[in-house]
């Protein structure tokens, strides 16, 4: 293949000479995906920004060469490289809310690339903007194009950041987490989209993620990035095959699934070292148990063992000496018990048919013209001490079902039993706690945690007084696995996995049975995500608590949970143990949802292909709220809702009319 793009001991630093990205080298080809590989704040984004000179202030290239076929980037000067960027070269930014000008139609905004690009204006960049919306999957493209982004999804957001890049024809794709803020379904649309485009265009991809699922599936060679280096770079099938940097290692063993149910995973201790702070030795020393007094002194080499290059002292003199840890396997971090589901243990939570309707009002004088229906009959219980989880698209309904039964949001109809007593008020309160997904935005930056955990306490008259309920905050902090002393700092001195964790100690501060655990992990990479489902795993087996999980990651699910609820726009389509529904989904709508997973054993996999979007709860579709995008759908789904019918075993219930109940 043709080599487009030539990187070569680029170094970024700061104005004061730290260096954020400390030369790496790379290529990749015409055709190619390239995958950069590595935690948050490891300097995939910034290597990013350098190939298109966008650094921020304070942030320079010092040293290396960049090359677009022939053209040396590094020497352009920005009156240059603007015709560069969008035309040879584009980018998909990873939050897509914050990349669109939100006073321009998503038309408008194509058309602007193709003004400066393809010398189109008027109708002619109207005519081509509609096409590039339709390309991308946007349905009823000709009257999207006159929106604007507040009015779309995040889905379709991010498919009009791909059809701005796409505008220019550009010979090199950058893409940065595309797919990070999306659901299963939709984060698997666009993945095809981009391999359908560069199938046809003959485009260069540089894929930049956290998620090996992803990598696998679109990448043909990885580069693993740690703090500012490249410490594995390797074809796709050698890495997944057999990872050598022990950082490699360690990222698949952090990996949740359902063989490691049963055990604590391989979470990485430690953080990412802020750029620029380590000046000799391995940077990945300190939190390597493999690491001895060299990796520590001197800073390793990128050798190469078996055409593949790695960073790392085991294997100076193409000695391979790492023979550690291999995907499938972990550290000895002990094993955590499985909470198996008994028949004779009790719910400590019965849901019946709870309905939380929201009124649509207008006018003048706000009358109710319609209704919300965010949740439309939901039934379930959890056992005691074992794990339920709620999985579903976003919109369907399964947060507003959590703060439901918080009474956060005020059920229309319906009833919520807790240990038996049905629940009124927010008398229960201390017996059911919530932990958010953006640990950041639920803490209070203006509190210092030993305040945030105390508030709670104090609210529900726990403890005699201050200093009592200091001694029991720093037992939260030993057991969620923070420092007692960190208790004095603010929000924002932590980590996100650290924030996490705190959020999760605010919860536990006030005795809770029950915690209902609102996509805890999304926002997180995968070696923090495996300290908190260890930390909630040995909590549970601790304290005997349960869990409502909320989540779309199904990954998570076959590890932590017991039984699993499938919901789509605000009703339960299916449902069972983990592995019925993992192992044999009935529901079509399981079934994509389980196909658009990506996976790193992935080969032969088929995917279900969902049409159009998740309908609007304020009119929900008639008769099965699925129809409408069914591959299935016969004429009686457009009639009526099919009733809960149990499959096989009395545990598996599917609302399917594939599955029609027996007459009596």
């Amino acid at each position: 293949m043709t080599r487009l793009l030539k990187v070569d001991d680029l170094t970024t630093r700061l104005c004061d000479g730290a260096s954020i990205v400390d030369g790496i080298s790379f290529e990749i080809a015409a055709g190619e995906t390239f995958a950069l590989l590595g935690e948050s704040g490891c300097g995939k984004s910034m290597t990013a920004l350098s190939l298109l000179k966008l650094l921020p202030d304070g942030v320079e290239n010092s040293a290396g060469e960049i090359r677009l076929g022939e053209i040396a980037l590094d020497r352009l000067s920005e009156r240059e490289m603007r015709d560069i960027r969008g035309g040879r070269m584009a980018m998909i930014f990873q939050e897509p809310g914050l990349s669109l000008n939100p006073v321009m139609t998503v038309g408008e905004q194509i058309a602007e690339v193709l003004a400066l690009h393809k010398d189109m204006v008027g109708d002619a960049a109207l005519v081509r903007s509609i096409e590039l919306l339709s390309q991308v999957g946007i349905p009823d493209a000709a009257r999207r194009a006159h929106e604007y982004p507040f009015r779309m999804s995040g889905g379709m957001k991010q498919r009009v950041m791909i059809a701005m890049a796409l505008a220019g024809e550009p010979k090199l794709l950058i893409a940065d987490e595309p797919t990070t803020a999306l659901d299963v379904t939709i984060q698997a649309q666009v993945l095809q989209l981009l391999r359908e485009t560069q199938q046809k265009s003959g485009m260069a991809m540089l894929l930049i993620t956290h998620d090996l699922g992803v990598v696998a599936e679109n990448a043909h060679r990885v580069g693993v990035m740690y703090a500012g280096q490249i410490v594995e770079q390797a074809t796709r099938e050698q890495l997944f095959a057999k990872p050598l940097h022990p950082y490699t290692q360690k990222l698949f063993a952090a990996l949740p699934d359902a063989q490691r149910s049963g055990q604590a995973l391989a979470a990485i201790p430690g953080s990412v070292p802020p750029l620029g702070s380590v000046t000799q030795g391995c940077r990945f020393a300190p939190r390597c148990n493999r690491a001895w007094g060299l990796c520590h002194e001197q800073t390793p080499e990128l050798t190469t063992v078996d055409g593949r290059g790695v960073r790392c002292h085991l294997y100076v003199g193409n000695e391979d000496r790492g023979d550690g840890i291999e995907r499938g396997q972990q550290d000895s971090e002990g094993s955590v018990q499985p909470c198996a589901i008994r028949e004779s243990r009790s719910a400590i939570l019965e849901v019946d048919d709870l309905k939380v309707y929201f009124p649509i009002r207008k006018g003048l004088l706000q009358r109710e013209v319609g209704q919300v229906k965010a949740v439309d009959g939901v039934s379930l219980s959890i056992p005691q001490g074992s794990t339920l989880a709620l999985v579903g698209e976003s919109g369907c309904g399964k947060t507003t079902l959590g703060k439901a039964l918080l009474r956060l949001n005020q059920p229309t109809s319906g009833s919520v039993r807790f240990e038996g007593e049905l629940l009124q008020g927010d008398a229960h309160r201390n017996r059911m706690q919530m932990v958010f997904q953006d640990p950041y935005a639920s803490l209070n930056p203006k509190m210092r945690v030993a305040e945030i955990l105390e508030e709670g306490m104090a609210a529900l008259l726990i403890g005699n007084d201050s200093t009592e309920r200091q001694s029991y905050i720093d037992e939260l902090l030993d057991k969620v696995g923070l420092a007692r002393d960190s208790k004095w700092r603010y929000p924002h001195e932590f980590s996100g996995g650290q924030r996490q964790r705190i959020a999760i100690a605010r919860a536990l501060a006030v005795s809770p049975k029950l915690l209902i655990c609102d996509e805890p992990t999304s926002a997180l990479d995968v070696s923090v995500q495996a300290q908190i489902l260890n930390l909630l795993k040995s909590l549970q087996q601790e304290l005997g608590l349960s869990y409502l999980f909320i989540t779309h990651n199904l990954a998570v699910v076959e590890y932590l949970a017991q039984e699993v609820c499938v919901m789509y726009l605000g009703r339960i389509v299916e449902r069972g143990t983990t592995r019925e529904v993992m192992r044999a989904p009935k529901h079509p709508y399981t079934q994509a949802l389980l196909s658009a997973v990506p996976r790193i054993d992935g080969a032969g996999k088929e995917y279900v292909r969902l049409e159009g979007e998740l309908p609007s709860p304020a009119n929900p579709p008639i008769g099965c709220h699925f129809a409408p995008r069914c591959p299935q759908a016969m004429s009686v789904c457009a009639k009526r809702f099919p009733d809960m019918t149990y499959v096989g075993e009395v545990t598996h219930g599917v609302c399917c009319h594939l599955f029609p109940s027996e007459p009596n």
